[in-house]
């Protein structure tokens, strides 16, 4: 219908902001080699220029949230992405790293209200049965922008170098952002068929306590977290190693990092799928991935260097076929919460994956710098096969550390069990 195509367009210009911001996680390790060469920097200020966009992702993760409930998606969205698109002009005309870093933490800012922003468009434009389904397409279309910052940045660094590809993404997300502004909508002009009353400051501190307060929170809080710092290193610091190690261009080693991304658009939707209908089951399906994603790991370190590209393939797409665990962290984090401080529980364990990131992505850079033996290629720093094993270790303890909290999870079946929770715990 004329109504639902509306509420498509209305949709899609945040969601393709969220697409650039994705895309902006993983893009340093694209342009890892070429920062190392311009501004001499070693691999612990590569990983902490990359985790400055979570430090700032995380920090204003709740004031986003406040803010589009209080001005409205199309401002605050639009205003997201014209920070997100200066920030990233700035990335590729730094004169310093002081100015990269700045760059890095305003593109982090505006990426903040990205994800928040599609999703509050699909609860006030859509009917609430089908916000599940808009969720998961929100979040593949994240994916989508992990694609892009593997091959198809690298491909426009070859022909612009690293500050022209910059450049040209700052002014697409600028011109992505004025559409956002002109086009888009809050909500239905008769209302929506999910819009709802926004909840105070008060109510949404006093809520996040309460959920802080809840044990059952954690084990998803502190498995995304072990989770996603494994994936985001290996983001960050796989097309280095391919580079290094097996002395790949830019171009190819990024060819071969799209494989985790390519899993993961079917691994990620198919996971919740058979949680939700087939299996009926979080803690199972969770615990499974997630020691099937340590035993790959475990296999992918102990080969390290010796096995052929094609074997290094296979293995990368492994980690993404059984990396969909997480996507199962936001229903039990709410499922395990009361049901109506659902959108707090979610954004509770959420920030969990992007502390994380930020808080490791340094120091296994500086792994990294601690066993590098002095190799130079074009001013950048080469790390040698031993270098790579210590830091992808350290991913993978993160996924052991993550299989084993996931069996504190507790078993929802996918229906509210906060009230059962409360009255266990009374006895």
């Amino acid at each position: 219908s004329r109504s639902e195509a509306r509420a498509w367009a209305m949709w899609s210009l945040p969601a393709l902001l969220f697409l650039v911001a994705f895309f902006h996680r993983a893009a340093p390790g694209i342009i890892a080699k070429d920062l190392m060469q311009e501004f001499g920097v070693s691999g612990a200020i590569v990983g902490l220029l990359s985790a400055t966009y979570f430090y700032a992702y995380a920090g204003f993760m709740i004031p986003a949230g406040l803010g589009i409930d209080a001005f409205g998606v199309r401002r605050v969205v639009a205003a997201g992405g014209i920070v997100m698109g200066l920030g990233t002009v700035a990335m590729g005309l730094a004169p310093a790293p002081r100015l990269l870093f700045a760059g890095r933490f305003a593109v982090g800012l505006g990426a903040t209200v990205t994800f928040i922003g599609a999703l509050k468009i699909a609860a006030t434009w859509f009917p609430p049965s089908r916000f599940g389904f808009l969720s998961a397409v929100t979040a593949t279309v994240g994916i989508v922008g992990a694609l892009a910052s593997t091959a198809p940045l690298a491909a426009l660094v070859g022909l612009a170098g690293w500050r022209g590809a910059l450049g040209i993404v700052g002014l697409g997300t600028l011109a992505a952002s004025a559409l956002c502004f002109a086009l888009v909508r809050d909500r239905p002009e008769r209302g929506g068929p999910g819009v709802t009353p926004v909840p105070g400051l008060g109510a949404i501190f006093a809520g996040a306590l309460e959920i802080l307060k809840n044990p059952h929170t954690w084990p998803p809080f502190l498995a995304f977290f072990c989770l996603y710092a494994a994936f985001g290193n290996l983001a960050l610091w796989v097309v280095p190693y391919l580079r290094d190690v097996y002395g790949l261009s830019g171009e190819r080693a990024a060819l071969y990092a799209t494989a985790p991304s390519l899993a993961l658009l079917v691994s990620a939707p198919l996971t919740g799928y058979l949680s939700d209908r087939v299996w009926k089951r979080r803690k199972l399906p969770y615990v499974a991935c997630s020691a099937s994603s340590f035993a790959v790991w475990t296999v992918f370190v102990a080969t390290l260097g010796a096995l052929p590209l094609g074997g290094v393939y296979l293995l990368l797409l492994l980690l993404g076929t059984v990396g969909g665990a997480f996507v199962l962290t936001w229903p039990i984090g709410r499922e395990v919460n009361p049901p109506h401080l659902a959108g707090i529980a979610v954004a509770v364990v959420n920030f969990g994956g992007f502390l994380g990131a930020a808080l490791t992505q340094g120091p296994i850079g500086a792994v990294l710098d601690a066993r590098w033996a002095g190799a130079l290629s074009a001013g950048a720093r080469v790390y040698p096969v031993e270098a790579y094993a210590a830091a992808f270790r350290t991913c993978a303890a993160l996924v052991l550390a993550a299989a084993l909290l996931s069996l504190l999870l507790r078993e929802t079946r996918g229906r509210n069990v906060y009230a059962e929770l409360r009255q266990g715990g009374r006895r």
